[in-house]
C-alpha cells in the first residue's frame, strides 16, 4: 500500500501495463469478493501484473489476478488464489467495452487496485499492445526528456 490522496490509497499498481500497451481508456469497477479476499487485500498481498479482463454473458470477469491466502485462518474458510473474480460495471459501461474488444481487437487489462472510501476498487485499461518498435521509441524519447532535463540543471 503506497500513497493516499483524497480518500485513495493504492493497493497494488501494475506499471508494467503502460509499458507492454497503449491505454486507450480507463474504466473504474468494484470487485466481488470473499471475506478472506478482503482481509488479504487489506495486507497488500495482491498481484494484478498477469491479469486480464473477459467479458463473458454480459459480465465482466477479473482472470489471473492473484490474493494470496489469508494467513490467520484454516484452508476450509479459504478462497482460491487465482479464482475468476466479476468486476461491477453499469451494463452500458459493459456494452460499450463488449463492443471495443470484439470489433477492434482491443485487451482489457487491470491498471492499479486501491482503496476508495473503504471501498475496493480496479481501474481496467482499455489497451492496444505495443509493437517492439514502439517499446524503443518509447525508451529513447524518455532518455531525451531525461538528458534534456540534466543538461538544464546544469546549466
Amino acid at each position: 500500500m503506497v500513497e493516499k490522496k483524497g480518500g485513495i490509497k493504492t493497493i497494488s499498481d501494475n506499471r508494467q501495463a503502460r509499458y507492454l500497451y497503449n491505454i486507450l481508456d480507463t474504466y473504474e469497477a468494484g470487485i466481488e469478493l470473499l471475506g478472506t479476499e478482503v482481509k488479504s487485500i487489506r495486507e497488500g498481498k495482491v498481484n494484478i501484473k498477469d491479469g486480464y479482463v473477459l467479458v463473458r454473458n454480459g459480465q465482466a470477469w477479473l482472470t489471473n489476478v492473484h490474493i494470496s491466502p489469508y494467513t490467520r485462518v484454516s484452508e476450509f474458510f479459504n478462497h482460491e488464489p487465482r479464482r475468476s473474480r466479476r468486476l461491477l460495471m453499469h451494463k452500458q459501461e459493459i456494452n460499450k467495452l463488449i463492443g471495443q474488444v470484439e470489433q477492434k481487437g482491443l485487451t482489457l487489462i487491470p491498471l492499479k487496485m486501491y482503496f476508495k472510501n473503504g471501498w475496493i476498487k480496479i481501474r481496467i485499461g482499455l489497451a492496444k499492445g505495443k509493437k517492439i518498435h514502439d517499446k524503443r521509441e518509447d525508451s529513447r524519447r524518455k532518455d531525451d526528456k531525461r538528458d534534456i532535463a540534466r543538461a538544464m540543471k546544469r546549466g
